[in-house]
């Protein structure tokens, strides 16, 4: 199975229908404004993490950040399933996207596991934490998924055919 489509022997993140559709999508917008709140939210609560396993204080705030990071996770994902189908016509593990989403759900997975520690107090505090660190560090991971490939979305919409005169035209 291709990792994504091909245009001649290059190999494309979009075909030109599957760009228009991207930029198309009103989901585009949501996961550009969706994925940097996460990413503050993640910053917060990685600090008060740490915090709270370095002193022992601050087992609530790390706790509710924990909680708040996993809600926008889940609606990050929900959304970007939907601009997914928008974009490839599949929820999820469209080619070009298959190995982002088999991440994805690694770190659903992790922050959902610390969801049930929290709901059913299998684990103390610090074993919690462990887990929102291991969420978190797969979460990183995840994320440079996803920027490599917007980085290389840019790259093939720059090299693309006619995109110097685009930018020229915007220019004037």
């Amino acid at each position: 199975m291709p990792a994504g489509p091909r245009e001649g022997s290059v190999k494309t993140l979009y075909t030109p229908e599957q760009r228009r559709r991207r930029d198309a999508s009103r989901w585009t917008l949501v996961q550009g404004l969706l994925a940097p709140l996460q990413f503050l939210v993640f910053l917060v609560s990685l600090a008060l993490v740490l915090r709270y396993l370095a002193t022992g204080a601050g087992y609530d705030a790390a706790n509710l950040s924990i909680i708040l990071k996993t809600l926008v996770l889940y609606t990050i994902m929900v959304t970007g399933a939907l601009w997914e189908r928008d974009v490839f016509g599949v929820y999820l593990f469209a080619p070009a996207f298959f190995w982002e989403d088999a991440v994805s759900f690694v770190v659903i997975a992790l922050h959902t596991a610390y969801l049930v520690t929290i709901v059913t107090g299998w684990l103390t505090p610090a074993e919690q934490m462990l887990i929102a660190l291991a969420a978190y560090a797969t979460y990183v991971v995840n994320a440079a998924q996803f920027l490599l490939k917007l980085r290389a979305a840019r790259l093939q919409a720059a090299a693309a055919p006619g995109a110097l005169d685009d930018r020229l035209e915007l220019a004037s």
